[in-house]
This record gives C-alpha cells, structure tokens and sequence, in this order.
C-alpha cells in the first residue's frame, strides 16, 4: 500500500487540507514522515514553476498523485455546468491548463466540485449533458498523453450531482473513456454509501484513486470508520493505487499527518493478517 497525502501552496476555502504554504518545507516534511506520494493543489496551472518543482520533488523522491482542481472551483468559481457558457469554456481552459501541468508531473486529474452543480432553473439532464461532454472532452486531451481524470463523489451537503459511487458509476457510462474512473473518498463514502466496502467493491476497475479521512474530516484514526476493513478490501480487489490523506488539520496541524500515516500502517499490518 501506498500512501500520499494533499499539500496546497497558499490558504484557500478548502479547509481538509494539512500542510499549506511553503512548498519545500512541506515537502521535506512529508518525505520526513514516511509518506510516498503528494498530490498538490493549485488555483491555477499556468503559474507553477515547473522545472524548479520537479527538482523539489526530486529532491524529496516524491511522486505527483494527482492534481486537484478544487481551488479553481472554490476561488474562482469554475464549473462545467454554470448557467454562463462563458464560465463553462472558462471551465474546460483551467482543465486543460491542469492537463498541460499533469502531463509534465505525470499525474492524474481530480474532477470534484469543478465537474459543476445542478443550478436553480437547469434541467438536470441539460446541466449533466453539459458536464459529460465537457469531461469527455478533457478525457480525449488527457489520453493522447496516457493522463487519467477521477471523478469524486461528493456528499449532498456540498452537491446535489454525483454524490455516491453507483450514481457515479452510471454517469461513468454516460462518459465511456477509458481513463476517467472513480476517486473514492472515505468522508463522502460515511454519508452517503451504506456499506463503505461493497460500494468499493462495485467500484472495481474504475476505482483509479482513494482518499481517506475520518468520520469527522479529521486525521484516520480520530473517528470511528474501520480503516483496517477499508485496506482489507483494497488488497482483496488488488487496487494498486495510492491511499491518500484529504482530511482537516485536526486535531492541529502538526500531529494530524503523523495520526494519519500511523493509524493507515497499522491498519495495513492488520488487514495483512486477513489474507
């Protein structure tokens, strides 16, 4: 099992996220503490500096995940279903400037909250026709350069689209690229999915990526999810994905990655002794 963690380069609206600000610092302190992949956070692609990025990550011997988009959603308001197509191409431009970036990172592409809302007014067939092609779009971007997009269910109090893993699935049809499947996120997955584990189960070959959080959004290990159940059934599909921490920085910043990262090892050797 392999294990990342979210790191975002400035504070942002997004609240579940444990390291932000400096870059190397942070990095240095993610390798420091045993993690073996980042996935990163940028408003926006065009202002990475790239080359002085991947020396940093070599450095540290991290890979890129996978990038996430959800400050382009959060900070400027970008979605794939506003009612102002000018927003909507505004959209699909940001994703592809996220596909330019995972191209040269080699990582993957995190579709949360950008893929859009059902806004007031909108048929939601108009407003899902809007996302599934703009997504399909994206995806026959991302292909000709063997980068994958995820799409992340979302629990209802943040969306009224997409918001558990077998209307997801559905919607992946609708899709039908090869490299779009399913990010699964554990903190979603409590609220919305009945069983946690057979909603990964069904997921299968389209589950691409993991995150995981508590019950509570807090550090793994600071709630009351089962995540020795989780690995087990990671192991038993053979997902060979990373599991990656997306959870709030409680109960402080400093010692919610180390909760993490022990209570996931933990849960690792126990879930070992299943097999």
């Amino acid at each position: 099992m392999r294990l990342s963690i979210v790191v975002t380069t400035a504070e942002s609206r997004f609240s579940a996220v444990a390291f932000r600000g400096d870059l190397a610092g942070n990095l240095a302190r993610v390798k420091r503490l045993g993690y073996q992949g980042v996935e990163l956070s940028f408003r926006d692609p065009k202002t990475v500096d790239v080359a002085g990025l991947k020396v940093l990550l070599e450095k540290h011997d991290l890979p890129v995940v996978a990038l996430a988009t959800g400050r382009a959603w959060g900070e400027d308001r970008l979605s794939f279903t506003d009612r102002d197509p000018a927003v909507r191409q505004r959209t699909s431009v940001r994703v592809a400037e996220y596909l330019d970036l995972a191209r040269d990172l080699n990582a993957m592409i995190i579709l949360g909250l950008i893929r859009g809302r059902i806004p007031d007014g909108v048929k939601p067939a108009v407003a899902r026709r809007w996302a599934r092609d703009a997504i399909r779009r994206a995806a026959d971007t991302g292909a000709r350069h063997d980068i994958r997009l995820v799409i992340e269910p979302i629990n209802r109090y943040e969306t009224n689209f997409l918001y558990n893993i077998d209307e997801t699935l559905a919607f992946l049809e609708e899709v039908d690229r090869p490299n779009v499947g399913i990010l699964a996120d554990t903190f979603h997955m409590n609220i919305e999915d009945a069983s946690i584990s057979g909603s990964l189960q069904r997921a299968g070959r389209s589950l691409f990526h993991v995150h995981v959080a508590d019950s509570n959004r807090w550090a793994p290990g600071c709630g009351h999810l089962d995540f020795t159940e989780v690995l087990a059934t990671l192991h038993a599909m053979r997902y060979s994905g990373y599991v990656s921490v997306e959870c709030l920085p409680k109960p402080d910043p400093e010692s919610c990655p180390r909760i993490a990262i022990a209570t996931l090892r933990k849960a690792a050797s126990l879930a070992a002794r299943r097999r």
